[in-house]
């Protein structure tokens, strides 16, 4: 399959994880109807709310969301990218911020839990650390679809391209980076993050965010995006619910790659 429909929901979940599911559904069915071949969810979109209730909220995998998302793929034979929830540590541990690739038979069919855990001290509001509250994963993931070789990558982790340039290494085409981008970083960084990691690596960037305030108070930067292998934006949303469409096509990343041959460049060690 050269061309995909991808669709990124950009949406705002809160503390109600029955009306998160229930909005995530409605917006899925909505992509579906206009014909999304590959729907893909942000971070943390089935729950988000106080410290103290993290890990009763956690879910195995899988589990009920996943059998939920499953059911759904199923019905509208699509493959839905679940951009991230919070995943109970086998061990009783701190959890898992994970994202799961499920597809159209229903099957998880990759898992990836969040490597680099977000950190910010700002001017205003409560610091944020994720490593008091998740445990980090140890694994990079890529896998193959019929739509091309897909990569994991979970919000923080785009300032990290040695990360995306393993994925690309490992044969990805596609990179997801479904996010909760606070508005302070979103607005200074996010579309550069997002568009360099595209050219680096030549790939599609499918970067669905949160809008809105978490129940923290913390606010989101929304402004989902979705990068060609040239940097080219080619859909975007701005700070509200909304649904962004874009065709993927593979001979034209491998057009770009012919051109501009970086990912078959010797390595350098530099000392």
């Amino acid at each position: 399959m050269q061309k995909i429909r991808v669709a990124a929901l950009q949406l705002h979940a809160g503390a109600d994880k029955e009306k998160n599911l229930c909005k995530a559904t409605r917006l899925i069915e909505r992509a579906a109807e206009r014909g999304a071949q590959l729907i893909v969810l942000p971070e943390l979109f089935n729950w988000r709310g106080e410290k103290g209730a993290l890990k009763g909220q956690s879910e195995t995998i899988p589990g009920p969301t996943s059998l939920k998302m499953a059911a759904l793929a199923v019905t509208r034979k699509l493959f839905i990218l679940c951009g991230s929830i919070i995943e109970t540590h086998p061990e009783n541990r701190k959890p898992y911020n994970t994202s799961f690739l499920i597809n159209h038979e229903g099957n998880i069919c990759a898992l990836y839990r969040k490597i680099h855990l977000f950190k910010l001290n700002p001017e205003i509001h409560t610091p944020i650390d994720e490593s008091g509250i998740y445990s980090p994963g140890r694994n990079t993931r890529t896998v193959a679809t019929p739509f091309g070789r897909v990569g994991f990558s979970i919000c923080y982790d785009l300032r990290f391209p040695e990360l995306y340039r393993t994925l690309a290494y490992q044969g990805a085409e596609i990179i997801f980076v479904p996010s909760a981008f606070t508005f302070t970083t979103g607005k200074a960084h996010w579309e550069t993050l997002v568009r360099a990691r595209a050219i680096e690596n030549q790939v599609y960037i499918v970067a669905p965010n949160q809008h809105g305030k978490d129940p923290l108070g913390n606010r989101n930067y929304g402004h989902s995006l979705i990068v060609d292998p040239w940097g080219s934006v080619i859909a975007h949303c701005q700070n509200s619910e909304d649904i962004i469409y874009a065709e993927l096509d593979l001979s034209y990343l491998k057009k770009i790659r012919r051109r501009l041959p970086a990912l078959n460049s010797a390595s350098i060690s530099f000392k």
